[in-house]
């Protein structure tokens, strides 16, 4: 087993290599006592290897060589894991007490809190420094880097900042490798002002350094300035490496700014080119999908010559995100086919695409994936599929899975609870809502919003002031829903006591808000305080201009709304097919006739075909006008059949004006062209008029 001589010590071999030290007994002579090599420890590779190597050691003595005890404590330290920095802590100890010259050990403590960071012991690795400090061990350029990523990681703010008064005082104010460190600590607590005031009293900065703050900020969603700060370094002359790319292309990506994403390739000479590292490669097919530039993403994926699960999992998901069902389904086949298995982060775009495409059967198949492969205990997982079993309509199936769930967060129930209120089923949405253990804010805009989609606006409301007096704050989402339940109660004190809520607690106000608000406000009979709300916005969208459009029509004056609809145009905003109905039916009740046709004329000029709902505006706008034989040569200039709506309406008109002829005549061509216009809706309509003489 062991042989020892006066000089020699024999190990058992622990690598079969032959070249080993190890495997010669003859190469571990008492030599590391002279020149300070341990040659056993180099091949060590596990920690039963290391501890294996110590047994040897302490048995024949050599664990009172503090050269020796430092050796184990680096390696120990290296292995980085709860169990290897217990024994390395334990060497140390023993290595403390053994040393003459402790205060030249540096290196260790730098190793016991590299170790104990990378371990997650971040409490530990500060503690490992302030022995350190309390020893009297001077800390080096290594050790504020390695303990203030611990700060970082652990959440110790506290202890960061003042570990950055203490390098300071010691002089490291001009050593790039810690203030890098100090630029990366702040932006990983977000503070990216603290962060660029480093950045900027720095003397010199490295690739490292610029890159550290490009992504602190591309991680609080400040892309702009990331791509801007992007800029000043190329322009200093600093090239970018990978980590600076693939952070900056990001950000394009999140910006949507394919322009801004062109420019920053242009500015390094990347392009399309097939020889791109492959980290960069995935971060362009990002950013060029989420731009709208699939054709470009799909090329220079096709181009990639190494792709992994990562690139097949980036360029999925996108086409899910952008509904294309088909292509998603040739990716997923491709990499199915090169053999490449699906993990995770793959079957969550796999169950969105059975969601959106609601096929339940390809859903199942999925989740049988999940279930054989041990994926059930991922709660997105399990999110994911109560979401797609919901759309697909099986909202049992969904209340399967939400009960075999081992860990239901508060996402678990609200999937459920937004599935129930999705499928029509209010009543069990409520009660589901009564039995969570614990609610959030998306749960009561969830409920909430069920509440105001199906109809049931004063049960929103109550619920709101539940929320209230429960100290929960709404955010935007909670009063668009809420906005629209009181426009539709026309309850007016209420609506002004919601804009002065919004207002009071400084909700974020944002397009889709104030379109609610504009709304709320028309609904309720107040067009001026609609027009107030629409006029403040800094932002507006097809959708604001339309309610702004019928806010102005409620209150009578049409020739405003028609002026509304130009001066939408005029500033650049393309009108919708909502908007031209919205300006049609304002012209038609304030008789604008030309104006109102002009506005219909327009519709194709804006790429949009009328539909009959349109076609039906116009009519009414003839008809309320007394331009009967117009309104009839218009109905026959119809392209597509006209329904019943459209005959109402004329002989709506007919009656009105008290014009039987003309009833006759669209009767005899209603019976004629309309197979599908009851004979009773004639009857109504043509015999109205001489009812009443």
């Amino acid at each position: 087993m062991a042989m020892a001589s006066a000089g020699t010590v024999f190990f058992p071999p622990l690598l079969t290599d032959p070249s080993s030290p190890v495997a010669d007994p003859q190469n571990l002579q008492f030599q590391h006592i002279t020149n300070g090599k341990f040659e056993p420890l180099k091949w060590c590779t596990s920690l039963p290897e290391i501890r294996q190597v110590q047994g040897q050691c302490t048995k024949h003595g050599l664990m009172e060589d503090p050269r020796i005890l430092a050796k184990f404590v680096v390696k120990y330290s290296g292995m980085c894991s709860h169990e290897s920095m217990e024994s390395a802590r334990k060497a140390f100890e023993i290595y403390k007490h053994r040393r003459d010259d402790f205060c030249s050990t540096a290196y260790l403590y730098n190793s016991l809190i590299r170790g104990s960071s990378s371990a997650g012991a971040f409490a530990e690795a500060i503690l490992v420094y302030i022995d350190m400090l309390m020893e009297g061990v001077a800390p080096d350029n290594y050790t504020f880097p390695f303990v203030l990523s611990a700060c970082a990681k652990g959440l110790m703010h506290f202890e960061g900042e003042q570990i950055h008064g203490t390098l300071l005082k010691l002089g490291f104010r001009n050593d790039v490798f810690v203030m890098n460190s100090l630029v990366y600590f702040y932006g990983e607590f977000g503070e990216i002002d603290l962060a660029r005031k480093v950045f900027d009293e720095m003397p010199l900065r490295n690739v490292v350094s610029w890159t550290s703050l490009i992504c602190g900020y591309a991680r609080r969603d400040r892309h702009k300035e990331a791509v801007s700060l992007f800029s000043e370094m190329v322009d200093e002359g600093i090239e970018p490496n990978e980590v600076t790319l693939v952070s900056v292309i990001s950000s394009c990506a999140k910006l949507g700014d394919l322009d801004l994403g062109q420019r920053v390739l242009d500015r390094v000479g990347h392009g399309e080119s097939s020889s791109i590292n492959g980290f960069v490669v995935n971060a362009l097919v990002d950013m060029y999908m989420k731009c709208g530039a699939e054709a470009i993403a799909r090329r220079i994926f096709d181009r990639c010559l190494v792709k992994n699960l990562v690139h097949y999992n980036t360029i999925l998901s996108n086409y899910v995100k952008l509904g294309k069902v088909k292509e998603a389904g040739d990716v997923l086949r491709e990499m199915l086919g090169l053999g490449l298995k699906p993990d995770r982060v793959t079957v969550l775009s796999i169950v969105a695409l059975s969601a959106e495409t609601g096929d339940v059967c390809f859903g199942m198949q999925s989740h049988g994936y999940v279930v054989r492969n041990g994926l059930e205990s991922w709660e997105s997982i399990g999110n994911s599929l109560i979401d797609m079993y919901s759309k697909c309509g099986h909202q049992l199936w969904a209340c399967r899975v939400f009960d075999r769930m081992a860990n239901k967060s508060v996402v678990s129930w609200n999937s459920l609870l937004t599935g129930f209120s999705g499928n029509g089923d209010v009543e069990s949405a409520r009660r589901l809502f009564y039995r969570m253990p614990e609610r959030d804010i998306v749960t009561w805009n969830a409920m909430i919003g069920a509440f105001v989609h199906h109809g049931f606006f004063s049960d929103a409301v109550e619920l709101f002031r539940s929320m209230q007096s429960e100290g929960i704050v709404a955010d935007e989402a909670t009063m668009v829903s809420i906005a629209a339940a009181c426009g539709y109660l026309g309850a007016l004190n209420l609506a002004t006591w919601i804009h002065n809520y919004i207002k009071k607690y400084g909700i974020r106000r944002n397009v889709r808000l104030d379109t609610a608000l504009v709304d709320m406000f028309a609904r309720c009979g107040a067009p001026k305080s609609a027009m107030e709300v629409f006029r403040s916005m800094t932002e507006r969208d097809v959708s604001a201009w339309t309610a702004a459009i019928r806010a102005t029509a409620v209150d009578g004056n049409g020739e405003h709304a028609a002026d509304l609809f130009d001066e939408m145009v005029r500033e650049g905003t393309r009108p919708d097919e909502v908007a031209f109905s919205a300006a049609l039916t304002a012209c038609s009740d304030a008789g604008l006739v030309e104006r109102g046709m002009n506005i219909f004329d327009a519709m194709q000029e804006h790429g949009i075909t009328p539909h009959i709902v349109h076609y039906g505006c116009a009519l009414d706008l003839l008809g309320r006008a007394g331009l009967l034989e117009e309104a009839l040569d218009f109905i026959s200039a119809m392209p597509m059949e006209p329904n019943g709506a459209i005959w109402a309406a004329f002989f709506s008109a007919c009656r009105a004006h008290k014009n039987e002829e003309i009833a006759a005549r669209a009767a005899a061509m209603a019976i004629d062209t309309s197979a599908n216009i009851g004979t009773g809706i004639l009857i109504k309509h043509m015999r109205a008029p001489s009812a009443r003489k």
